[in-house]
C-alpha cells in the first residue's frame, strides 16, 4: 500500500447543532453534524419535529393541505 497517498487520520472534535461536542476519529479536522445522541429522539425518548428547509410547508402548499 502506498503511504504517501493515504489521507491523514486525526482525532477530531464533532460539534452538533444542539451544542454538544464529542471527540471522534476522521480524516477531516472538524466535523459539524445536525443531530447527535444527546438530541436524537431514539436516545432521548422525546419526539422532536425537525423541518429541514421548509419541506413540510412546501408539501402542504403543493397539495393544498
Amino acid at each position: 500500500m502506498k503511504t504517501e497517498i493515504q489521507p491523514q487520520y486525526h482525532v477530531t472534535t464533532a460539534t452538533c447543532a444542539c451544542g454538544n461536542t464529542f471527540e471522534t476519529g476522521s480524516v477531516r479536522p472538524n466535523i459539524r453534524v445536525e443531530i447527535c445522541s444527546a438530541c436524537h429522539p431514539f436516545f432521548t425518548g422525546k419526539q422532536k419535529f425537525i423541518d429541514a428547509g421548509g419541506r413540510v410547508d412546501k408539501f402542504k402548499k403543493k397539495y393544498g393541505l
